[in-house]
């Protein structure tokens, strides 16, 4: 490993819908890899058909044990990542509150009554529109203030790149960009860099370097970054390059949160 302090604040276990290794597995996949420690936040979509009560138990239960088991070698946080939480918010609270998480991971995976950015035909929409309304839902889980960091600021840009090639030219959202830039800022909240998409199509962390330099340039300094992983082998995946390109935008630390305080971490 380049870096000594490689921390991977975005995992999936086997309790995600789409994970496919146990907790433990992900722990050992990170010591192999030199990482000193790991967030491991499944996929809670509060507009799935998910039952919640018995996965939150389920996911915080094992996640326990394992942070038990590896005490002392690394440091294992608590958490999930909450999908579409602005759309039932009387649900999504009832799951932030129900156990002692470490972080809590802010997400928009489809807007509200349609399918997953991964499922669309982009044939059959306007990319401009679809871009607007995510980012406008995005703005408003970032004024909901109730999560941590927020994730893959660009998500959708994975799947528009990937299938239809298209390059989309940010700067026409940079007045709402800036606003959830703000409102992160104001509140106190960390913004993702996502490794996922350096080995995707897209070639970019999510946000790009350009928007990460735009949020430190406008004071933010909270800044998580995850590989987003679904299987062990993914664990860490991108961190060193995510550390490259905070250095570059001007940062010497990143964020983890214990018992959803943040705390820096310096690069190194």
């Amino acid at each position: 490993m380049k870096y000594k302090n490689i921390f991977d604040t975005h995992t999936h276990s086997n309790h995600s819908f789409d994970g496919n290794d146990s907790c433990k597995e992900l722990c050992e996949s990170l010591m192999l890899k030199g990482g000193i420690g790991i967030a491991i936040t499944d996929h809670c979509d509060i507009d799935g058909d998910d039952d919640f009560d018995i996965f939150a138990n389920n996911q915080y239960d094992d996640t326990s044990a394992v942070k038990e088991e590896y005490c002392g070698q690394i440091t294992l946080l608590q958490g999930i990542e909450l999908g579409q939480g602005i759309y039932q918010k009387d649900k999504a609270l009832k799951i932030i509150n129900s156990h002692d998480y470490d972080i809590i991971i802010g997400s928009i995976h489809n807007l509200d009554g349609m399918e997953d950015f991964y499922f669309l035909d982009y044939k059959k929409y306007d990319i401009d529109s679809l871009l607007t309304k995510y980012f406008e839902n995005e703005l408003e889980l970032a004024q909901w203030n109730k999560t941590d960091t927020l994730a893959h600021l660009t998500y959708p840009l994975r799947y528009i790149v990937e299938r239809e090639g298209v390059c989309v030219d940010l700067s026409k959202y940079y007045d709402i960009i800036d606003a959830i830039f703000n409102t992160l800022i104001r509140n106190d909240k960390a913004l993702e860099v996502n490794t996922s998409g350096l080995f995707m199509a897209i070639d970019s962390t999510l946000p790009g370097i350009d928007l990460i330099k735009r949020y430190h340039d406008m004071g933010g300094r909270l800044i998580t970054v995850g590989s987003d992983s679904h299987y062990k082998e993914k664990i860490c995946q991108g961190i060193s390059q995510g550390y490259d390109i905070l250095k570059e935008c001007g940062y010497k630390e990143f964020t983890v949160f214990k018992n959803r305080i943040p705390y820096q971490m310096p690069i190194e």
